[in-house]
């Protein structure tokens, strides 16, 4: 590009904010940059759909800034590669120095190695480099560090009661909460009746050949499928608009309810599958959840409280907690492994080839669709994994890959905080494991199954049962006085040496055979 430019602006691909400020006028002297770079499309093996989902997104958005009379250089990876520039603050520099611009600015990451990355930008620019909000999350970086300051554990309740109370979301004139309790959490832990029906979801279905194409040619490593090269997801701020109205018109009045049901007959259930729309900031988390709320307000006698305030609390609560969560404990929390797991994660987490169906299903569903729901991830996947006793690092590089929202600041919190417990118990008071009666109860998995959930020791016995108490015996000094695991060892002991050597030894097996179950 020949003309020259004051200000060179960085937009990053989870970055895609129509509504910053940034873009409230047309400045002739800035100019916009989006860049498809190996390093990001690389630092994970990332699902194939993950890596389509983002260029398609930013192409999409490159294209709304120039239609809105902004500037835009946009380097694909065919550009970045043949420039041999790998990283995103090489290309940076690179356009800097090419339109003779003499500042640069980028909005605040949400990864601490981009961070890190771009606070380095001014030892190699003779400029000004400076960093602005992105304009995007209800809290700042430092809340959740702020308020629970000399605290070992933080109570993600706490938080939640004091976003709610700072955004004034679902309070009377005296501040209190509305219906009269602040979370219905025990009113939506609902299983699926047999005869319910579940409503169709809108899709954006379009021709993704030209990106597979691109990831095949500089031979990108990834995971996954997309079957006929046909991408689903929305990509553009019109089309993540509609899939909202899509979800407050349709799944809202059953959400919370069933939010913690799994079943083989559909995939999405009455989940809102807005997380990529939402982590790329194409939607703003309090129009999200405005639009349910306003839903709920038009509709009483069909929404009941319990639905819309699961959902809140998932985007007030759940999603700006684990940011704070996660520029409290960076970096060192990408390394905790309190519980000092070293195995390996089985080979068909990468196929689904495994006749446990739970996980069959849920890892079949997560490779065809870089998507499963809250519970699948927590209760299958993530709950195998902690009390086979995968090192977290594995676990961390999966989760961050297979799935499509899956951004590091949400993710890692997400896996080695709440689901592997890394953390030594900082997010959750106890561990989120259980046995194959728990995947019995909220899933139709079981019924299917190769094994048996109520077996223990036979050959044909489900695994989650004697791993699940063979975790509780080898961390027993760690929760044996947690007041929400006594009653779960006070059952461990009451079997004989004799039955407790047995599940013991079962147990072991499995983890020596973990890739043939």
């Amino acid at each position: 590009m020949s003309q020259k430019f004051q200000r060179v602006r960085l937009i990053l691909g989870d970055q895609l904010n129509a509504g910053h400020s940034w873009f409230s006028t047309v400045d002739q002297q800035t100019v916009y940059c989006l860049f498809e770079t190996w390093s990001e499309a690389t630092y994970a093996r990332h699902h194939v759909q993950k890596i389509t989902g983002f260029f398609l997104a930013m192409r999409a958005f490159r294209d709304h800034l120039e239609s809105a009379g902004h500037t835009v250089i946009y380097r694909d990876l065919d550009d970045t590669r043949e420039l041999q520039l790998a990283s995103i603050a090489e290309n940076l520099l690179d356009v800097a120095e090419e339109v003779s611009a003499d500042t640069i600015e980028y909005q605040l990451p949400d990864e601490y190695r981009l961070d890190e990355l771009l606070k380095d930008l001014a030892a190699d620019f003779s400029g000004t480099v400076t960093a602005v909000d992105s304009e995007h999350f209800l809290s700042e970086r430092d809340t959740v560090e702020e308020l629970f300051r000399g605290k070992k554990t933080y109570l993600m309740e706490t938080f939640y009661r004091e976003m709610r109370r700072r955004h004034n979301v679902m309070l009377d004139e005296m501040g209190e909460p509305l219906g009269g309790q602040w979370n219905y959490d025990q009113e939506n832990r609902g299983s699926l009746p047999k005869d319910i029906e579940f409503p169709s979801a809108v899709s954006f279905e379009r021709d993704a050949t030209e990106i597979v194409e691109l990831l095949e040619r500089h031979a990108v490593p990834t995971m996954g499928r997309m079957e006929g090269n046909v991408f689903t997801f929305p990509v553009t701020r019109a089309a993540c608009r509609k899939a909202l109205t899509d979800f407050v018109k349709n799944r809202l009045p059953q959400f919370g309810t069933y939010q913690d049901a799994m079943t083989e007959a559909h995939p999405l259930l009455f989940h809102a599958n807005l997380s990529f729309a939402m982590n790329t900031k194409m939607l703003h988390p309090m129009e999200v959840i405005r639009a349910a709320i306003r839903e709920w307000e038009d509709r009483p006698e069909e929404i009941s409280i319990n639905q819309v305030e699961g959902f809140v609390r998932q985007i007030l609560g759940w999603r700006e907690y684990m940011r704070g969560v996660y520029w409290a404990k960076m970096p060192g929390f990408a390394v905790d492994n309190h519980l000092e797991h070293d195995g390996k994660l089985p080979d068909w987490y990468w196929t689904g080839d495994t006749k446990m169906n739970c996980l069959s299903h849920a890892i079949g569903q997560s490779l065809d669709l870089a998507y499963a729901h809250h519970i699948q991830r927590l209760m299958v996947t993530g709950n195998f994994a902690l009390i086979l006793g995968v090192h977290p690092d594995e676990v961390d590089a999966w989760y961050l890959g297979v799935y499509i929202d899956a951004i590091e600041w949400v993710e890692i919190t997400n896996t080695r905080g709440m689901s592997q417990r890394a953390d030594g118990g900082l997010v959750a008071t106890k561990p989120y494991c259980s046995s194959a009666n728990y995947i019995n109860k909220m899933s139709d998995y079981c019924k299917n199954c190769h094994y048996h959930h109520k077996k223990k020791t036979e050959a044909d016995a489900c695994p989650f049962n004697s791993l699940y108490w063979d975790f509780l015996d080898r961390h027993r000094e760690r929760f044996s006085n947690n007041f929400r695991m006594a009653f779960m060892y006070k059952t461990w002991d009451r079997n004989d040496s004799e039955k407790k050597a047995a599940i013991l030894e079962r147990a072991q097996w499995i983890k020596e055979h973990r890739d043939e179950l």
